[in-house]
């Protein structure tokens, strides 16, 4: 284990993760902010508001028509060099689709909140994660978090690695919509001189567009470069893992946070039989579940993944194959894909596919439209892939959770 250092310059608020990530906008210097409003992801905007009002933060603050108007001013804003922050949830973030698209393309270092809430229709303003992982395959850096310290620092860290030259993509931070949007904790807010040191400027470079540099943007190329525009893409996210993990390090060194590993995080797994594996706020229901069970002599443990996007397919292959059994959980669907399974279930398995060790894995859906994944349904899920484990094998490859008959 690794020692992380404790750094004083901070102070302790009672704050929400939207508050805590617009305070990490003041604190960024960011120089454009847009909005316009769509629960649950609309609190962020009040506080950017009120530290506006307040003199704690300079900057562009532009209220849009629309979704994807706001996106096109931050996309266009961070092409010239501003720093740049912008958000949206559930039928917001596709009504802005188009833009978010091109963002990638065009190798744009926007960075987003997501308040991960249900797409319409049926209506739904409760989470699931449907909404930010519409754009996994674009070239959109994706990073879940589960408690309003690590939205803040995952804020600092977005805006370090996508404005990275070896990068230049748009990272979203997903905040699971009221469990983390509206719901407040105890964060550690840094001095300023930290952020500082940890955070340098936003430079463009030879790519500022600018009447002093004339470059193109978004050139019409069709075939002739557009495959070898899309390679360039891959290598640049596949470059991000790297400065993820440097960003990383940094983070532990400057800050005195972050755990042991960049991508995913390991809870009581050191003995353990079984596991489950999921994102976001479920993080916390799970803990509870596992030290209870581990007070009844069960070895069980949990895994959570931070980044989605680059995927962490090398740490989640070394972790996972160290147990009998692993269990997915996905609050989200992916209707029609492999075994019926989420979109976390079905990348794990293609990322475990090659290990020399072939775990049985059991996926489960749970907690869409912003229900509760409580302690009994963690038991169920335990309970389900302890038999897995018992019997080696997966009579039921995925299950859906709470549903009423």
């Amino acid at each position: 284990m690794t020692t992380e250092a404790q750094p004083a310059l901070e102070r302790e608020e009672l704050i929400s993760g939207s508050e805590a990530i617009a305070i990490a906008c003041a604190l960024a210097d960011v120089d454009v902010i847009t909005a316009y409003p769509i629960r649950p992801y609309d609190t962020v905007m009040q506080f950017v508001s009120r530290l506006i009002a307040n003199g704690e933060l300079k900057c562009e603050y532009i209220v849009a028509e629309s979704e994807h108007s706001q996106f096109e001013i931050v996309k266009h804003a961070s092409a010239v060099g501003a720093r740049v922050f912008s958000g949206s949830s559930g039928v917001g973030w596709f009504y802005a689709f188009e833009a978010l698209a091109v963002t990638c393309g065009l190798r744009l270092p926007m960075v987003a909140m997501v308040g991960n809430r249900a797409l319409d229709d049926p209506g739904a303003f409760g989470c699931e994660h449907n909404d930010a992982l519409a754009v996994r395959d674009l070239g959109w850096m994706l990073r879940w978090v589960d408690t309003g310290q690590e939205a803040m620092d995952a804020a600092f860290m977005a805006w370090r690695v996508a404005e990275d030259p070896r990068v230049y993509l748009p990272c979203a931070i997903s905040t699971d919509g009221a469990f983390l949007t509206h719901s407040q904790q105890i964060v550690k807010v840094p001095d300023k001189n930290l952020v500082d040191e940890y955070l340098p400027p936003y430079d463009r470079g030879k790519f500022l567009l600018h009447p002093d540099n004339p470059i193109t943007i978004a050139p019409q190329v069709n075939e002739d470069w557009l495959l070898e525009i899309r390679r360039q893409t891959d290598d640049a996210m596949r470059r991000s893992k790297g400065v993820i993990t440097e960003a990383h390090d940094d983070l532990k060194r400057i800050f005195g946070r972050g755990g042991d590993n960049p991508f995913i995080e390991e809870y009581m797994t050191d003995d353990a039989d079984v596991v489950l594996v999921g994102m976001g706020t479920l993080a916390m229901p799970l803990r509870v579940t596992v030290r209870r069970l581990r007070e009844q002599g069960r070895k069980v443990g949990f895994v959570r993944v931070k980044w989605f996007r680059p995927f962490p397919d090398e740490e989640l292959r070394d972790c996972l194959t160290k147990f009998k059994a692993v269990g997915i959980i996905d609050r989200d669907y992916s209707l029609g894909a492999p075994y019926n399974g989420g979109v976390l279930y079905n990348e794990v398995r293609s990322a475990l596919y090659d290990a020399d060790k072939r775990v049985p894995i059991m996926g489960f859906i749970a907690g869409l439209g912003g229900r509760e994944i409580t302690v009994p349904a963690t038991t169920e899920m335990f309970d389900a892939v302890q038999q897995v484990a018992d019997t080696g094998r997966v009579d039921e490859p995925l299950r859906w959770i709470g549903v009423r008959e």
